[in-house]
């Protein structure tokens, strides 16, 4: 989030256990780097971070990448900047969701030339500042942003002293709020839950008491589903506008999720490389995965087989051609 300067959209009320049973198991070195050969069971090592609509993305593609292709995938969980270096080093072959690392995406693909983009994801991403539809019912005017020093005190916490809260996720998260909040002049202050599962359980407690709160958020997340949740308009999103960080005091934009590959495995990866650079999907195809995981408490990989032996015609399309 630089569009997320500091993260990257999200999902979960059990990430923890999500991404242990997300990690598939699998033995020998890492070969990404020499081309396919018979009999050569390879190694495909992926990211997963931390919410769970990017987790479904992983959960599907390394259900194909093993039950279809015959590769061993590998996964490992680990915050987006940290996910950018591992992946130029080639310790990561694949991002699959990445919000926009603007800085990152300079440094390795433009300058270092050791990661490639993939493609887009099929996602269109969406960060803002949200607050429940029951409270925007009854309180209209809170949906623009000129009107949140009006409802400050409506949303002030302990963690938050004499200012309204803004309740984030985690701060490894790209986000832009600090500066929005002082360039605009907003009586608020950002309060880290931690995690994105953590955000989500003082959501849920929240809505469950119908008390008022202000919330960084993101679409798609298959929590709203289940909460009904209003944008606050910030000033309008303006290309440039959120270039230098300290001076940001405008929305997100909306953000078409992208891949990233390590450069020699996008080259060198076989049909590992091209199912990956293949695959794409929609945002509801992702959130009914990460309903699954989230919402119907299916570990990652039972969601990706359910979801696969259904969508037969859309998975497809993306295996690499004989």
């Amino acid at each position: 989030m630089n569009t997320r300067n500091s993260r990257t959209i999200r999902t979960a009320t059990a990430t923890a256990a999500a991404l242990g049973l997300l990690a598939l198991s699998g033995c020998g070195a890492a070969e990404t780097g020499k081309s396919d050969e018979a009999g050569d069971k390879k190694t495909v090592k992926l990211t997963v971070p931390s919410w769970v609509g990017a987790q479904a993305n992983t959960a599907v593609a390394a259900y194909l990448l093993e039950k279809e292709l015959g590769y061993t995938v590998k996964t490992q969980q680990m915050g987006e900047v940290l996910a950018w270096d591992a992946l130029s080093k080639g310790d990561i072959d694949g991002i699959l969701e990445d919000w926009g690392h603007p800085k990152e995406e300079k440094s390795y693909v433009d300058t270092k030339k050791t990661v490639v983009k993939g493609g887009d994801l099929g996602v269109t991403g969406h960060i803002g500042w949200f607050v429940p539809k029951y409270f925007a019912d009854k309180h209209p005017d809170v949906t623009d942003w000129k009107n949140l020093n009006k409802y400050a005190d409506e949303f002030k916490t302990a963690e938050s002293g004499d200012k309204g809260e803004i309740l984030e996720g985690s701060p490894d998260y790209v986000t832009n709020d600090d500066a929005i909040i002082k360039n605009l002049k907003l009586n608020l202050k950002t309060n880290y839950s931690g995690s994105e599962a953590s955000q989500i359980t003082a959501m849920k407690k929240y809505a469950k008491a119908k008390k008022p709160f202000l919330t960084y958020w993101w679409t798609p997340q298959w929590l709203n589903a289940e909460i009904d949740m209003v944008e606050v308009k910030l000033p309008a999103y303006k290309e440039g506008c959120d270039a230098d960080p300290e001076k940001v005091a405008c929305a997100y934009p909306n953000t078409p999720l992208q891949k990233f590959f390590n450069a020699d495995f996008a080259k060198n990866g076989g049909k590992a490389a091209e199912f990956l650079k293949n695959f794409k999907w929609t945002t509801e195809q992702q959130n009914e995965v990460a309903l699954m995981i989230a919402d119907e408490k299916l570990s990652p990989e039972a969601a990706a087989e359910k979801w696969v032996k259904a969508n037969e015609s859309t998975w497809k399309t993306w295996m690499p051609k004989k």
